[in-house]
């Protein structure tokens, strides 16, 4: 049984994750998070620990935004689009267990002092900005980090928060 609660956006979310492991969900329902939702949230968040598992979509990245704002010590995991995709919809419903179970395995969590490692040299130095290919090798790294997919902006600014180290960093690159 995971200690953490995951929170996840909607019924099917809980069914994927329940297939992967043993733990408890608090389905957001999408933004409109309603009072109590995030009365359950904050509860799970003082007692156990939380576990941000949106999904790799744009409704997905500002659910995880405001919750992480809202509760900065949250874990944050990531699935891959690629690991989450069917032939017309994007989610975590989508994953396969083992897909999901990867993504809690690389779990991150932000950091109040981000020690900014790196800056937009680095990923145009390493082919993540700037490029043809720049957008996709994003997405490979992020996924082999546990990070996510994000924007060249985005992708830095979770590269500095998430206490990603150069070694992990160049370890990764070399893997994909």
């Amino acid at each position: 049984m995971l200690k953490e609660v995951l929170i996840v956006e909607g019924k099917m979310d809980t069914v994927a994750v329940k297939k992967a492991l043993e733990c408890d969900t608090i389905e957001t329902g999408g933004f409109a998070l309603r009072p109590d939702t995030l009365r359950q949230i904050q509860a799970a968040y003082e007692k156990r620990g939380i576990i941000i598992l949106t999904d790799p979509d744009g409704s997905g990245e500002r659910i995880r935004k405001y919750l992480t704002e809202r509760f900065p010590n949250a874990g944050q995991a990531f699935v891959p689009k690629k690991d989450a995709k069917a032939p017309d919809d994007v989610g975590i419903e989508q994953a396969k267990p083992e897909a999901i179970l990867a993504a809690l395995a690389k779990v991150h969590h932000h950091e109040f002092s981000p020690t900014p490692l790196f800056d937009a040299k680095d990923l145009r130095d390493n082919g993540l900005s700037g490029g043809p290919d720049a957008s996709h090798k994003r997405d490979l790294l992020g996924a082999e980090l546990g990070i996510g997919y994000g924007t060249a902006k985005k992708f830095l600014r979770r590269l500095n928060t998430y206490g990603i180290t150069r070694e992990e960093f160049f370890a990764a690159l070399e893997k994909i």
